[in-house]
């Protein structure tokens, strides 16, 4: 009798230690079976006992539970900065120092391949490769000569060409390049900037000269036509013409409220001589 009165308070007890046993056991291996992704970043998941890496379902951020013999690879998907300062040799074989920038993000839907296929150190096997070797590619298409006078954004346009290229298959995204710096030797600097120097300043002497030219040909020009203009009236005064122009010239004199002495006679041409003021 007595051990049937027990059995009623194991019947409630029982249930109530699977359930305190069930909760201890989830508070203690809770860090295994959540994750959270952050914003910016998203997960690979690595199933033990179903079928591995599942390579075609990456997770987006936020919470997710999983098994705890399963596994969570986060990476960051946000667009990153990779910087790489480098030597690297001109068509001519001279050292140029060239720092360059390259901004890329790896592919959300491709998460898995990447993981899959590079791993976490991506970024060190193979996007900073890939950006080295584009990088000596395009500079050594250039003399030191080319790369100073070259527009930057051309060779910028040229690197960022060759490394999406590089990177094609490689499940990145590559977004732009960016030249920082191209420093060059320093007797070399020194030589071409005495070379622009000088080309300069012969074209501000040819500018000169172009410019002493077309005033020398204005002025000439415009002799021109006061010589024209001069013999056309020259052949259009008459004596009869020169002789109206005299009288009328005469008449306005007179009537000049100016002191004058006009003595009427003729000069050579046949005109009045008129004598105003102290003359």
């Amino acid at each position: 009798m007595a051990h049937q009165e027990k059995d009623p308070n194991l019947k409630r007890i029982i249930p109530i230690a699977i359930v305190v046993g069930a909760i201890i056991l989830i508070a203690i291996s809770w860090s295994s079976i959540t994750v959270t992704i952050d914003s910016g970043h998203a997960g690979v998941k690595f199933q033990r006992f179903a079928g591995g890496l599942d390579i075609e379902n990456p997770r987006a951020q936020g919470f997710h539970i999983i098994a705890p013999w399963d596994r969570m690879t986060v990476y960051e998907i946000r667009t990153k900065e990779l910087e790489e300062t480098m030597d690297v040799l001109s068509s001519n074989g001279l050292n140029i120092n060239i720092e360059v920038s390259l901004w890329f993000s790896p592919n959300f839907s491709e998460l898995g391949h990447l993981h899959d296929d590079l791993g976490v150190n991506y970024v060190t096997s193979i996007v900073r490769p890939g950006l080295r070797s584009a990088t000596r590619t395009v500079i050594g298409r250039y003399t030191p000569d080319e790369l100073y006078a070259e527009s930057r954004d051309v060779i910028q346009n040229e690197i960022e060409q060759e490394t999406r290229e590089l990177l094609e298959d490689k499940y990145v995204s590559v977004n732009r390049t960016l030249i920082r710096s191209i420093r060059l030797p320093t007797r070399i600097q020194e030589a071409i900037e005495g070379k622009l120097e000088f080309e300069q300043e012969a074209l501000q002497y040819e500018f000169r000269l172009q410019t002493a030219a077309k005033e020398a040909e204005r002025q000439k020009i415009e002799a021109e036509g006061r010589a024209r203009a001069n013999r056309i009236i020259s052949q259009s005064l008459t004596a009869n013409i020169l002789r109206e122009k005299g009288i009328q010239a005469t008449r306005d004199l007179a009537e000049s409220q100016n002191a004058k002495i006009v003595v009427i006679g003729s000069g050579d041409d046949g005109l009045p001589i008129i004598l105003g003021g102290n003359n």
